[in-house]
């Protein structure tokens, strides 16, 4: 038992971490700050526990989001009083809305100085509103309160940041004097009814986890819609782990269904358990195909996907069986579509309904498909054998074929994941992707990626436009701390390369300043200040070379790609163009 006892303050920061360890949370994100130096102090003294210093918090939280994102554990964020808290909103939004699990531990100054004016002093709970799952106000160490409690409350946090839906939790720790590890007094038979926690190794309370094993009535009645369908459609959206993926494989090999993997599925880039469509999002270029292409029933489990076009498909069609499946109980229907939905976990979902299904008899359906997909493909390859230039679809091409087998990818934001979801060559490496879609904005990308990193131990190449490279510029310190090398691909287009691809775009006089925001940066200082290798390939075999380079050295580099974004949509409409004539000549 890790716990110090100079005084009643440390000794209940010391059963704080002691319990987070107990319960499997051991990563904690620190930034520095007075008001939190015992809980500082605990965690430098536990030898369990794993710790970062991030200089800044709102770079500590999105860190802990990609170390929650990557392993499924949430990290402590550690903070002291007053605004340091409130930069950590923009990670808990997206770590709520995406049902990341995370655990805020904020130091207060005592109850008798809120609302006097007192120095860094505001209030604190709350502050979160509806976006944390659980939040505690534990009061200032007392000798009249259990130890127990502390335990217990712990306990209790971990519990609601991991149950479905997880998400962050808050535990607002107010503090008196000393700070410090300053000796005094402790009643001799504090911890006497502790009982037997201080000789073990487990929590105080051991929350057991719920499954949400599907219903067997539904289970036979989905069976049976799948099994009398004659054409049907299995969509994958972003899954809560990997471990969920070998269930979903099996159920798609068993099912022989066209299956529309998103980039965030984790299926996308190297799926072999059934008929991978890797260019769905394309295929609705096609009115042709738009409005002949009715599948029977569509089962779409995990998250929603990527592609706006086959949102709008559905929306127009309005499938007469859209079945979703989802691990907790949020909506996620902004068509107002779904006319049956299923709350399971995905694995138990798939082994349990795998044995029922029958395999499709429809190879037309799906071979159409399949060719049609093959059809985009071959566009692509025409346009990568003919075009020697470096543009963003290239640049994500190139990326998803020379991945390297153990490592992982992050996208960002805005046209990052997007055109890695559409031009991206399946049938190579499967590596672990991820992506801030939560809430899908473009702030803390760089920290989310060297967290991801972290939580999963592996190399990872990042994905990133210059704006989110700029908002997160900080971040480049947590990048060069992060223990596996991260490669940061930094398309540079001058500005918000998304917003020519929206109706503003023609609105000239408003256009360029106030939406493109061009900026005339170049970044090889920001990679030289932090101690980073620095890369600006102007070719496909610059960059293929660079790439693979960086890689093989095993440190982070920054490889900056300069475009340009008249080119680049004027590239999208072109390969748009061409696709579509392919699939109308079907």
């Amino acid at each position: 038992m890790a716990v110090s006892k100079e005084n009643m303050n440390l000794l209940w920061a010391s059963l704080l971490i002691e319990e987070l360890i107990r319960t499997g949370v051991t990563y904690f994100c620190i930034s520095p700050g007075s008001r939190s130096t015992l809980l500082t102090t605990a965690v430098a003294r536990n030898r369990m526990a794993q710790s970062l210093i991030c200089y800044d918090e709102r770079g500590a939280a999105f860190h802990a989001l990609g170390y929650g994102r990557a392993t499924g554990r949430p990290a402590a964020l550690i903070c002291t009083s007053g605004t340091a808290l409130a930069n950590y909103l923009p990670a808990v939004v997206e770590a709520s809305m995406d049902q990341i699990p995370m655990l805020i531990i904020s130091a207060d100054r005592p109850p008798e100085l809120r609302d006097t004016g007192a120095n860094q002093t505001i209030r604190q709970p709350k502050m979160f509103g509806e976006y944390v799952r659980w939040d505690f106000d534990l009061p200032c160490p007392d000798p009249e309160i259990p130890p127990q409690m502390v335990l217990t409350t712990v306990d209790q946090a971990v519990s609601q940041a991991f149950r479905k839906p997880a998400g962050p939790v808050h535990l607002n720790c107010m503090w008196r004097e000393p700070l410090a590890p300053i000796p005094a007094h402790i009643p001799d038979n504090y911890l006497t009814s502790l009982g037997r926690w201080p000789a073990g190794d487990g929590p105080c309370t051991r929350y057991a986890p719920a499954v949400m094993q599907p219903d067997q009535e539904d289970l036979d009645r989905l069976a049976a819609l799948i099994n009398t369908a004659s054409s049907g459609l299995l969509v994958v959206g972003r899954l809560a782990c990997p471990r969920e993926i070998p269930g979903v494989a099996r159920l798609a090999a068993k099912l022989r269904w066209p299956v529309l993997a998103d980039i965030g599925s984790g299926l996308r880039l190297g799926f072999e358990g059934g008929p991978l469509v890797p260019y769905f999002d394309q295929l609705f270029l096609s009115q042709s195909f738009r409005e002949g292409w009715r599948p029977q029933v569509i089962l779409h489990l995990g998250g929603q996907v990527t592609s706006k076009r086959f949102q709008q498909y559905l929306e127009a069609s309005r499938p007469d069986n859209y079945v979703v499946v989802k691990d907790h109980p949020g909506r996620h229907d902004p068509g107002h579509l779904v006319n049956w939905r299923l709350e399971a976990e995905y694995g138990c979902l798939c082994r349990a309904l795998t044995p029922l299904v029958q395999p499709s008899a429809n190879r037309a359906w799906l071979n159409d498909v399949t060719a049609r997909s093959n059809r985009v493909h071959q566009v692509l390859e025409n346009y990568s054998a003919q075009e020697p230039d470096l543009s963003e679809p290239a640049v994500a091409r190139l990326i998803s074929q020379n991945l390297p087998a153990h490592s992982a990818l992050f996208l960002g934001s805005s046209m990052p994941v997007r055109d890695m979801d559409m031009f991206a060559q399946a049938g190579n490496v499967s590596v672990p992707v991820g992506a801030n879609r939560g809430a899908s904005g473009i702030d803390g990308t760089m920290a989310t990626a060297a967290g991801f990193a972290a939580g999963l131990n592996l190399p990872v190449t990042l994905v990133i436009g210059d704006l989110a490279f700029l908002h997160d510029l900080n971040s480049l310190a947590l990048v060069k701390m992060t223990s596996q090398p991260m490669i940061i691909v930094l398309i540079n287009n001058q500005g918000g390369g998304i917003f020519s691809f929206l109706p503003i775009a023609q609105f000239t006089d408003v256009f360029e300043p106030f939406f493109a925001t061009p900026h005339a940066l170049a970044f090889k200082p920001a990679a030289d200040l932090f101690g980073l290798d620095y890369y600006a390939p102007t070719t496909r075999d610059d960059f293929l070379t660079c790439f693979l380079a960086a890689h093989e050295k095993g440190t982070s580099a920054v490889i900056e790609i300069r475009t340009d974004r008249k080119e680049n949509i004027a590239l999208h409409q072109r390969l748009n163009r061409e696709i579509t004539a392919a699939l109308d000549a079907v």
